[in-house]
């Protein structure tokens, strides 16, 4: 378990890295921003990050592949590769909202092992690693060990999705509304930062419909070291699902009946 220690002390220099460069272009009055594709916005500090990121690991982990948002997969083709956000959540980055930070994940085949997001614009980095806990703070050597919450019923519950549009495209609104009126509270932070606020235990669940591999690899270890469980909405507990249900483990069962098609049931 040890052994993933120096990968995660590399995950932080990346994030000093990253952070360093994003935080010198958050609101910069001439952030340039394009649309991709899939008509999502990128920006310069998306792609200058990954840049960075990517020369760095070319340098220090060279027999590693590399997975990124913004330049696809490139590098070796062996059982580890780094996974790499360089900003998640670039609408509000590019509106200066400062809810946004970089995510950087080691997989060793289809399994995530190391994560870590940093979220300079709010202060706070969390990481962690298979077997070594998860820890939160303004930088590794202000580390607090975080774990999730005990509560156990959804009438106690916080809830915390990313928005409700894509729940009605999935076909799943109905659920989610039923979820959100049995809860104690419900609230949008979307992002990262919702599973962020799961792994420290102060919310108790986390659902997006539609994600990428780059959006989930790295938020896994920190929610599953906190204690958490994470699966897909079929209840595989795998990254590449396209999906996510986070919660502190006692819930897990009873959102994911609520988020299947036929899964209502009462309280």
């Amino acid at each position: 378990m040890a052994r993933y220690a120096d990968d995660l002390a590399l995950a932080h220099v990346l994030a000093d890295t990253a952070d360093s460069l994003a935080m010198s272009r958050f609101r910069a009055l001439d952030l340039h921003v394009s649309s991709k594709p899939d008509l999502t916005p990128v920006s310069d500090a998306d792609t200058a990050v990954e840049k960075a990121l990517r020369s760095t690991l070319a340098r220090t982990r060279p027999r590693d592949g590399v997975l990124g948002e913004e330049y696809g997969s490139t590098g070796a083709t062996g059982s580890r590769q780094w996974v790499i956000d360089p900003i998640d959540g670039t609408k509000n980055f590019i509106r200066g909202v400062p809810v946004w930070g970089t995510l950087i994940s080691l997989m060793e085949g289809d399994e995530p092992v190391v994560g870590l997001v940093s979220a300079p614009a709010l202060g706070r980095r969390w990481w962690a690693a298979r077997g070594l806990g998860a820890f939160a703070g303004r930088h590794q050597a202000a580390a607090q060990p975080i774990r999730v919450s005990e509560v156990a019923r959804l009438a106690d519950a916080s809830f915390c999705y990313s928005s409700l549009n894509s729940w009605e495209q999935t076909g799943r609104l109905a659920s989610m509304l039923e979820i959100m009126r049995k809860c104690w509270r419900s609230r949008a932070y979307g992002d990262f930062y919702g599973y962020m606020l799961l792994a420290e235990g102060a919310l108790d669940v986390m659902v997006e419909p539609e994600l990428s591999l780059w959006d989930i690899a790295a938020l896994i270890p920190i929610v599953t070291e906190a204690g958490g469980t994470f699966t897909d909405l079929s209840g595989r507990a795998t990254p590449g699902g396209g999906s996510a249900i986070a919660t502190n483990g006692k819930l897990h069962s009873d959102i994911l009946a609520r988020l299947t098609p036929g899964g209502l049931r009462a309280l």
